[in-house]
């Protein structure tokens, strides 16, 4: 049976991520302790999104985890505590912010947090939090008229790619003497094993116990996965590999890897890793 082999958080868009043994499902994507994937977000001055496409040294920043908490680490840095407690009304000034082409609202989370993640990142920006009152719908273009909300994801809840996909480009890679790379250069929220490579591509459902999952957007990539995410540098690149067999005409000729996913049945269940899974296929 196909299983489910990796579950990442990412608390704060475009920095590290947290694996997971087991994960709340929502619709809005995972969760953990109450703490929801892409829930808070870096921005610059003028309140636009910032993501390792630019700065690359946010692969460095580091969030772990408590109750109550989450401790941020990077180099040469003091941890900073950011308070996951849902907020209360009136705790946090609300401000605008824009992603893509969407303006939502958010919490700022003050200056302590602004004057940290600057001096990170080596320019001035501010850390939000995802406004729970707001409601930011993923592309109905894609999901069948489906609303399918999300937070500061780069469009829709959870990101899904097998670990054959994986296995097939690194054949690739290593056939012309380049080294294998690890899943995490393409950032997925699910990894599954036991299907065929980009399987994933033509499902129509996955379904893990009471939790159905429909794949929905062919996941068009950019430059990140040319980062390396230990190390926050550039190299080696796959692109021109991908190139060679992953452009994709549902997305006019662009080049794909993993499948961007919806939840249909089953919010606020658990996935665990090690859980099985069938996987339906559209034809």
């Amino acid at each position: 049976m196909p299983t489910i082999t990796t579950l990442t958080l990412y608390p704060i868009k475009s920095c590290a991520g947290i694996d997971l043994p087991a994960a709340t499902v929502t619709t809005t994507g995972l969760c953990h302790r109450h703490v929801h994937d892409r829930e808070w977000m870096l921005v610059d001055s003028t309140g636009h999104f910032l993501s390792q496409r630019s700065h690359a040294v946010m692969a460095l920043i580091f969030p772990v985890l408590q109750p109550d908490a989450m401790t941020v680490h990077a180099p040469d840095m003091p941890p900073l505590e950011i308070a996951t407690a849902a907020l209360a009304a009136g705790s946090l000034p609300t401000v605008t912010v824009r992603i893509w082409d969407d303006s939502v609202t958010a919490h700022d989370c003050g200056d302590l947090a602004a004057g940290w993640f600057s001096r990170v990142i080596g320019l001035p920006c501010r850390l939000v939090r995802f406004d729970p009152a707001c409601r930011r719908l993923a592309s109905k273009k894609w999901t069948r008229d489906s609303e399918a909300p999300t937070r500061f994801s780069d469009g829709f809840p959870m990101l899904l790619i097998s670990q054959e996909s994986l296995d097939d480009l690194n054949q690739k890679l290593q056939a012309q003497g380049r080294a294998a790379l690890p899943m995490n250069r393409f950032r997925p929220n699910i990894v599954i094993d036991g299907v065929e490579a980009f399987e994933e591509d033509f499902a129509a459902v996955i379904r893990a116990g009471q939790t159905s999952l429909q794949p929905v957007k062919p996941c068009t990539r950019c430059p990140m996965p040319a980062i390396d995410q230990a190390t926050g540098e550039y190299g080696p690149d796959p692109m021109d590999i991908l190139m060679t067999y992953r452009a994709n005409p549902r997305v006019d000729g662009g080049v794909t890897f993993g499948i961007n996913t919806i939840l249909l049945e089953g919010d606020g269940e658990i996935l665990r890793v090690g859980q099985e899974i069938e996987v339906e296929l559209a034809f």
